[in-house]
C-alpha cells in the first residue's frame, strides 16, 4: 500500500484524537460545574485522562507483544468510541464517568504513541520533519475545533458529542478498510535497547522539550485566561489569547518542519527554546502592551510547539522499531507527567504573585534550553 496513503490515514486518525480531546475535556468540566459539582470532582474528573496516558505509556511495550498495530489501532478506536458515548445520557453517575474519562486517556495515549512511531517510520528522511509537522499540527487545530463546538452548541447540548461520535466511527471504519492487517507485526519481536528510564537517560533535551510542551498547552488552556484577566483584560479577550497561542503553534509548525529539514535539526530546536524563554521573560511587560501582546502570543505558540515537533522529529531521525516505540511511550509518559504539574505549579506560583504563569513557563523552558546546550556537542559526537 502507498506509503502517502497512509500516512493521510494516520493524520486523520490522530485529528480525530485532538477533537476528542479538545471537546470532551472542556466538557466535561462546564457540565459538573453547572450542575454544582466542587473544584476537587471537576480536577479529578479533568486529570484521568493524563492519568490515562501515563498508564498507555506503560503498557504500551507488553500490549505490543500481544496485538498487532492494526488491531491495537482498532481497539482503541472502540474504546474511546465507548468512553465518549458516555457522556451523552444527561446525568451519569460520577464512577462510570470517571472510569469513562480514563479508558479515554488510556485509548488516546495508545493510539498517539503508535501513531507518532508509524508516522516517523513511514518518512521519509528528507521530509521528516514536513510530515512529523503536519501530524503534529492537525492535531492541534483538530483540539482547537472541540472548544469552538461547545461554543457554537453549548455545553449542555448533545451535539458537540454526537459530532465527535461519528468522527471515531468514521476514524474505525477507514482504519478497518485502510491499515494492513501485518503492520509492526515483526519489529516487535526485535529486542529493546533500552527501558522507558533509559530514554530519558539517553535523551534528556528531549524529554523535558516534550514535558515543557505538556505542561505549557495544559497552562495555557488552565491558566493563562486568568493570568491576562487579572492583568486588565476582559474574560473573553482573555479565553481569545488562550486560542491565539495555540494557533499560533498550529499554523507555524510545518514551516518550522520544513525549516528543519534544511538546517541543524538541534540548533533549531534549541532556537526554539530560547526565543520561548525570551518570550516568557517579556511577558510582564507585554501583557500590559496591546499592540506587541497579539503577535507575541502568536509567536509564543509557535516557538513553545516547535519544541515539542522537533522533538518528535529528532526522535524518529535517530530511532527505530521498538526503541521507536518505547521513545514515543516516553513521550506519552512525560505528556502526562507535564499536564498535571503545569496547572498545579502555575497555581501555586499565581497564589505567590501576579506574574506566576509567565515565572513558571520561564521556569520549565529553562530546563530544557540547559539540557539543550549540555546535549548538543554530545549528542554531535553520538549521532554524527
Amino acid at each position: 500500500m502507498n506509503n502517502r496513503y497512509l500516512l493521510g490515514v494516520l493524520i486523520f486518525a490522530v485529528s480525530v484524537v485532538g477533537l476528542s480531546m479538545g471537546a470532551t475535556l472542556p466538557l466535561v468540566a462546564l457540565r459538573l460545574h453547572e450542575a454544582g459539582s466542587g473544584s476537587l470532582a471537576i480536577g479529578i474528573m479533568s486529570a484521568l485522562p493524563a492519568a490515562g496516558m501515563m498508564l498507555a505509556a506503560v503498557l504500551i511495550n507488553r500490549l505490543c507483544r500481544h496485538f498487532s498495530g492494526r488491531q491495537l489501532y482498532l481497539l482503541c478506536f472502540a474504546l474511546c468510541l465507548l468512553a465518549c458515548a458516555a457522556l451523552l445520557p444527561d446525568e451519569p453517575s460520577l464512577p462510570m464517568l470517571a472510569g469513562a474519562r480514563l479508558l479515554l486517556g488510556l485509548g488516546m495515549g495508545v493510539l498517539v504513541i503508535l501513531g507518532e512511531s508509524w508516522v516517523n517510520e513511514l518518512c521519509n528522511e528528507r521530509k521528516r520533519g514536513q510530515i512529523v509537522a503536519l501530524y503534529a499540527a492537525c492535531f492541534t487545530g483538530c483540539q482547537l475545533g472541540g472548544p469552538a463546538m461547545i461554543s457554537l452548541f453549548g455545553a449542555a447540548s448533545d451535539w458537540p458529542v454526537l459530532v465527535v461520535l461519528g468522527c471515531n466511527l468514521l476514524a474505525l471504519a477507514w482504519l478497518w478498510h485502510s491499515l494492513p492487517a501485518d503492520w509492526s507485526e515483526a519489529a516487535e519481536e526485535a529486542p529493546r535497547s533500552f527501558s522507558l528510564l533509559g530514554f530519558m537517560r539517553i535523551a534528556p533535551a528531549l524529554c523535558l522539550g516534550v514535558l515543557f510542551f505538556a505542561f505549557f498547552d495544559a497552562v495555557v488552556l488552565s491558566l493563562f485566561p486568568v493570568y491576562a484577566s487579572s492583568h486588565g483584560w476582559a474574560v473573553g479577550v482573555a479565553a481569545l489569547m488562550a486560542s491565539v497561542i495555540l494557533g499560533g503553534d498550529m499554523l507555524f509548525q510545518v514551516p518550522l518542519g520544513w525549516l528543519s529539514d534544511r538546517i541543524d535539526r538541534r540548533a533549531l530546536h534549541l532556537g526554539c527554546g530560547v526565543l520561548t524563554l525570551a518570550l516568557g521573560l517579556a511577558l510582564p511587560w507585554l501583557i500590559t502592551e496591546r499592540e506587541l501582546l497579539w503577535p507575541a502570543l502568536v509567536i509564543l505558540g509557535a516557538a513553545a510547539g516547535g519544541i515539542y515537533t522537533l522533538a518528535l522529529v529528532l526522535i524518529g531521525q535517530h530511532f527505530r522499531g521498538p526503541d521507536l516505540v518505547t521513545a514515543n511511550a516516553c513521550v506519552g509518559l512525560l505528556w502526562g507527567v507535564g499536564s498535571l504539574l503545569g496547572p498545579l505549579l502555575s497555581g501555586a506560583l499565581m497564589s505567590v504573585g501576579p506574574q506566576g504563569v509567565p515565572l513558571a513557563l520561564c521556569l520549565a523552558v529553562s530546563l530544557f534550553v540547559v539540557a539543550a546546550l549540555g546535549a548538543w556537542p554530545a549528542a554531535r559526537r553520538v549521532f554524527s
